[in-house]
């Protein structure tokens, strides 16, 4: 079974990953192993690039027959993280996304050297973690055990093309918009994002997620690491 490290931002990210992808890959013959970023005691949030690099370059020098992809959120990268400043100057949320990959890969190419990086799979959720959980409104407001919230989701979906188009203004960002609505999700968001996840389900959030759906084609088709 080919092993696949997913660096996470936090712990939410990390369960979503062991109640949503780690049985459907496994079935596909890949492993995923979630890590928070950070080290022990200094683990999950406060996302910068010597960190994510620090923990991708252990995952990737374990051992030669692994892979590494990440799950972290372009809201609240720093300005100076590798891809911020080329994601910024595209118009396209598709090409935003693309230019964020190459310029991180090309980043860790420099850092790391060639031969490590071309284990390791980019990638970067628009704009937040909450997008996956817009994919059904019903569901996530039933997820959260709040479905008077319902209306109030719908109604923000409705203002974006997609979930993950859903913006990183300072007062528009998802996380803000969804806290302000429900204070009580920011105290408990591991559980609740993974309860509303479930609930959701990955073929929903595959379907109105394009660019998540890609990347996790993209971990389908892994083949064995020459």
């Amino acid at each position: 079974m080919i092993r696949l490290y997913i660096i996470c931002e936090g712990q939410t990210e990390e369960e979503f990953v062991n109640g949503l992808l780690v049985d459907h890959l496994r079935s596909r013959n890949i492993n995923p192993i979630p890590i928070v970023i950070g080290t022990r005691g200094n683990r999950g949030g406060n996302v910068k690039y010597e960190r994510l690099r620090r923990n991708i370059r252990n995952a990737l020098y374990q051992e030669d027959s692994c892979y590494c992809t990440v799950l972290i959120d372009y809201y609240g990268l720093p300005a100076d993280f590798p891809g911020k400043a080329e994601a910024a100057g595209k118009t396209e949320l598709s090409d935003a996304a693309e230019a964020f990959h190459i310029a991180l890969a090309q980043a860790l190419k420099k850092d790391l050297g060639e031969n490590s990086v071309r284990r390791f799979i980019p990638y970067v959720q628009m704009h937040e973690f909450e997008a996956l959980l817009f994919s059904d409104p019903e569901r996530f407001a039933a997820g959260i055990s709040r479905p008077d919230l319902q209306s109030d989701l719908e109604g923000i979906r409705r203002l974006f093309a997609s979930p993950e188009h859903i913006n990183d203004g300072d007062k528009t960002a998802l996380g803000k918009r969804l806290v302000a609505l429900f204070p009580g999700y920011e105290r408990q968001k591991p559980l609740f994002g993974i309860l509303a996840a479930l609930e959701v389900g990955l073929s929903r959030i595959r379907q109105e997620c394009a660019l998540f759906d890609a990347w996790l084609a993209g971990l389908e088709r892994l083949p064995p690491p020459a």
